[in-house]
């Protein structure tokens, strides 16, 4: 029929768009950034641990120290946000009441619409000075600090995906538990856990994907230390904040320019990669519960 081609094609439409817009990202940050590596070593880039470009002794363009303080973002904030967004998503879709369901879900949704810079304030002025206090530091602008915050702005993405898979799961998986005499926590325990356990390691993927990309808020408490870090409560700058703070201040078309979009360009792959791998996993969990 005529009108469902046209939505066909508006669908269609919006897919091709939305494919060039990524491909022309990418195009740009590699065209840009791969100017860098003709001064600088694939060596020196990746497993340098000091990065200071405007440095009298010699420029330093090592970007290790910088994934460090990521990976260690990444790390604190999934300790934080995994227990928390699978077990709050199991109690709204298998224990809530169904008034509480309805007001806490709604909530939790809109923890997605508050602004980075929101929480990063919130962490500045409040998080900050209390985790310096509890654990005695000079300052509490830190990894520890920015992986509660981080932590915070994940949560939404993994309770929402998580609470959708476990209430698509078939009924018939909790019925038969039960019919066998299994308890209700048994039944959450052995059946629906297992059973939604890939769609779950999607919604902590999707929720990876949003800790890697932050950038304000880390901006804001992370202590912006240049220095290979070394714990949670030291102070670090991972890729998104270094990115932010220097590019205003470069010069266009500079060594420094370019290892700028370099950088977000390994940023970009490993956002890449994280949307890839859970994307497949979705799959294969449609897969195995298709009737």
């Amino acid at each position: 029929m005529p009108k469902e081609k046209n939505i066909e094609f508006v669908f269609l439409s919006i897919s091709l768009i939305t494919l060039f817009i990524l491909l022309g990202i990418f195009t740009f940050l590699f065209t840009t950034g791969i100017h860098a590596f003709s001064e600088i070593s694939f060596k020196e880039f990746f497993l340098g641990k000091e990065w200071n470009p405007t440095s009298y002794s010699g420029p330093k363009w090592g970007i290790l120290g910088l994934v460090m303080s990521t990976l260690i973002i990444v790390i604190g904030s999934l300790i934080i946000s995994v227990p928390l967004g699978i077990a709050s998503a199991i109690y709204i879709a298998e224990i809530a009441p169904k008034r509480t369901k309805e007001v806490i879900k709604p909530a939790i949704e809109m923890l997605a619409g508050v602004p980075s810079v929101v929480l990063g304030l919130i962490g500045l002025l409040v998080l900050a000075p209390l985790i310096a206090k509890i654990f005695n530091l000079s300052s509490g602008l830190n990894a520890l600090t920015s992986s509660i915050i981080v932590s915070i702005m994940a949560l939404p993405t993994i309770i929402s995906i998580s609470e959708d898979v476990i209430t698509s799961l078939p009924k018939d998986f909790k019925e038969a538990s039960l019919s066998l005499g299994a308890t209700k926590w048994q039944t959450i325990k052995m059946v629906i856990i297992p059973a939604s356990l890939s769609g779950l390691i999607a919604a902590v993927m999707l929720g990876l994907g949003r800790i890697v990309g932050e950038t304000m808020a880390v901006l804001m408490v992370a202590g912006n230390s240049i220095a290979f870090p070394k714990s949670f409560f030291d102070p670090i700058r991972p890729i998104t904040a270094n990115i932010a703070i220097e590019i205003k201040e470069v010069v266009k078309g500079s060594l420094h320019y370019d290892a700028l979009f370099a950088m977000g360009l390994v940023l970009f792959f490993i956002t890449f990669i994280i949307n890839l791998i859970s994307d497949s996993i979705i799959k294969k969990r449609i897969e195995k519960y298709r009737w």
